[in-house]
């Protein structure tokens, strides 16, 4: 396996080690790989409009007229299909739920190739989800796409011989968000190259990584493991997540080898190569073809070949190859294929590395299950909304106001794509609060942003405005930390429902308030979405998805190409 056939993109950055790499999505393929059809049941071979509906076969066929059968012309060919339908769900018992004999004993082989770590490495835990009015809870899973090149396949696909053996990077990052009532699933993918906070983390063996101010995100992965991307993005986004799955260049190749080849599109004839041998290599015709193998984690790496050339395009590919790969699942992941889904079972347990929650087939099987069960139409991605940075050129950061808009609507269990759903309130404190004058609130200015610097005087404003409401204790600090979206942090649980008064008397959404070990009292900290004025915003939420390249899982397209890479 030649490196020069899919060498990343050109030599990689030593600073800030920005690199082209890894995959991305096929996470979500692995969990979807146990099966897709209810095995309790013979049923009658597939028809057109015969719908699996999440995987569960109906009973009654395409054509209406009643449940009789004809006899006749077909009938052996039906019943020779039945009886494969039969062995299937018997080869599917064993494999997958492990109830006898040989079976129990894949199923155990499948156990010990999965790879395990902790879910967050972070200092501060993981924020409670809350329930909806039916006591529902919703499913977030982080994917990352690992450049590793620890192993002399990982070596051969990734190129960089420089990096062999180096730091791995989360080049890819998408976060799975399943609705409560699991109606609807929201993925936000995160560039990159995006510049933020990285928070203090501490490995399985104990070492500390202190935070960082301002770094990039992918490299999150190189600081204790998964735990600590899942940390930053916990810190970033206020978002409880439950799992994460992480995935490999070797992971990306057996997963597309094992789904048979996933199909994805360009406009014109693409080879993404510059002059001076930068580029993933990849090369197709123009029109739709099925990639698998090293063509799909070309694909997947693939910048120079799009037009604008940016990761904002390789975070659309990699949409629609996500996309595509979940059509292809629900699609030919069938029972009458066991040994499809023998392959999609040993291609996942050993390409992936999962939270310990995660840690056997049953349980990844529960999840896919409940991926399942939303159809393709309610799926809908989106890349978070942000702006290239001023103080690290080339890089992006999020675009306040709008990427917390994104964070919110995912928290507050909102569909994307602006259908109805059932919403969570926050929840309210059980603390009781005291009195408004018995009450220390310190106020902080985090209006900065590049683009507009920050808002003279906020914290003495805001101050001024709880001065008014009876909160006669507060006071504006000095302190001016970068926030996009107000916010009110409380250090201790005693204080949380001394907390949330103060967010009410200001019209701040309950969702705002947060405990931090980062404040010694009950800490307000303005944001750059009120800038100004004595009122709180109301949120500009159209029930849509704020940011770039969203798209639903059941749309195809063509990937648009750079004339200057076409053939």
């Amino acid at each position: 396996m030649g490196q020069s056939s899919v060498r990343g993109e050109g030599t990689r950055d030593r600073v800030p080690h920005a690199r082209d790499g890894a995959l991305d999505d096929g996470h979500r393929g692995d969990a979807s790989s146990g099966g897709t059809e209810e095995p309790a049941r013979p049923a009658r071979p597939a028809t057109a409009g015969t719908a699996t509906d999440g995987g569960r076969a109906h009973r009654r066929g395409s054509g209406g007229g009643g449940g009789r059968r004809r006899a006749g012309k077909g009938g052996e060919g039906r019943k020779g299909k039945r009886r494969v339908l039969r062995w299937s769900a018997s080869v599917l018992s064993l494999l997958i739920l492990g109830t006898a004999g040989a079976g129990y004993l894949y199923y155990e082989h499948l156990n010990s190739k999965i790879k395990k770590e902790d879910l967050t490495l972070g200092k501060n835990g993981m924020p409670e989800h809350k329930a909806n009015a039916a006591g529902q809870t919703p499913l977030n899973i982080l994917l990352i796409g690992s450049d590793a090149r620890n192993s002399k396949q990982n070596q051969d696909l990734g190129g960089g011989r420089d990096t062999f053996d180096g730091p791995p990077l989360a080049d890819v990052q998408m976060l799975v968000h399943l609705s409560a009532d699991r109606s609807n699933i929201s993925v936000v993918s995160m560039p990159r190259d995006t510049m933020l906070r990285l928070p203090e983390c501490r490995d399985a063996q104990g070492k500390t990584y202190p935070a960082r101010e301002f770094a990039q995100t992918n490299e999150s992965l190189d600081r204790g493991g998964p735990g600590c991307t899942v940390a930053t993005w916990v810190e970033l986004t206020g978002i409880p997540i439950d799992h994460f799955m992480m995935i490999d260049f070797a992971g990306v190749v057996s997963m597309a080898d094992a789904i048979g080849g996933v199909p994805v599109c360009v406009d014109k004839n693409i080879e993404s190569r510059t002059s001076d041998g930068k580029g993933s290599g990849l090369k197709l015709a123009k029109g739709t073809h099925p990639i698998k193998g090293e063509q799909a984690l070309q694909w997947l790496r693939t910048r120079y070949g799009w037009v604008g050339g940016t990761d904002l395009e390789r975070a659309k590919a990699q949409h629609m190859y996500m996309n595509s790969m979940v059509r292809e699942l629900r699609r030919n992941a069938k029972l009458t294929d066991p040994n499809k889904l023998r392959k999609l079972a040993e291609a996942a347990t050993e390409a992936l590395t999962v939270d310990k929650g995660l840690d056997t087939i049953g349980k990844l099987y529960d999840v896919a299950e409940q991926l399942k069960s939303v159809p393709t139409g309610r799926i809908t991605m989106t890349t978070m909304p942000n702006f290239y940075s001023t103080r690290k050129p080339g890089k992006v950061e999020p675009t306040p106001g709008e990427a917390e808009e994104l964070f919110r609507m995912i928290r507050e269990d909102i569909p994307l794509d602006g259908k109805p759903s059932k919403r969570a309130a926050p929840a309210a404190s059980k603390d009781t609060a005291a009195a408004p004058a018995e009450t220390p609130v310190m106020v902080q200015n985090g209006t900065y942003t590049d683009q507009y610097g920050s808002a003279q005087g906020r914290a003495t404003t805001v101050a001024g405005l709880l001065a008014a409401k009876g909160y006669t204790q507060a006071k504006a600090d000095t302190a001016a930390p970068r926030q996009a979206k107000t916010v009110v942090h409380f250090p201790s649980a005693d204080l949380e429902g001394d907390a949330q008064a103060v967010a009410k008397s200001l019209g701040i959404p309950a969702g705002s308030v947060k405990k931090s070990d980062k404040v010694g009292t009950i800490t307000l900290i303005v944001g750059a979405d009120w800038r100004e004025g004595d009122t709180y915003p109301k949120p500009k939420s159209t029930g849509k998805a704020p940011g770039s390249n969203t798209s639903r899982a059941d749309q195809s397209g063509c990937m648009t190409v750079d004339p200057n890479f076409t053939w």
